[in-house]
């Protein structure tokens, strides 16, 4: 049993180390983890901040219709707002816990041993 939960506590670290990416660890002597964007420059960093601004505004007020008709350059471009939740999204971490998740049903099936 020992040696069984010694090779699952390998398992799980060399498994971290290839999933665990999205999440960095500060340099600083905190206990503080960074995830990276990807911007084009400046200006759609800008407009992600600005969007997400809105679309936070709007969930509060509940007045879709206010900023639009306000000015029609300060429409929410979704599709940014989206593209870098996507960025941020830890899709590889998800993935690690499908493995582990295997990993586990998979030793205490009977079947497998």
């Amino acid at each position: 049993m020992e040696t069984n939960e010694i090779k699952n506590l390998e398992r799980l670290k060399k498994l971290s180390a290839l999933y665990f990416q999205t999440l960095k660890p500060v340099n600083d002597g905190s206990e503080m983890y960074a995830a990276q964007i990807k911007f084009l420059n400046y200006f759609e960093l800008g407009c992600v901040i600005t969007d997400m601004l809105k679309l936070c505004i709007l969930a509060l007020n509940h007045d879709m219709h206010k900023i639009s008709e306000t000015n029609k350059n300060q429409s929410i471009d979704v599709s940014l707002v989206l593209e870098t939740l996507l960025q941020i999204f830890p899709l590889r971490e998800f993935e690690f816990l499908s493995e582990i998740n295997y990993m586990f049903t998979a030793d205490s099936n009977p079947e497998n041993t």
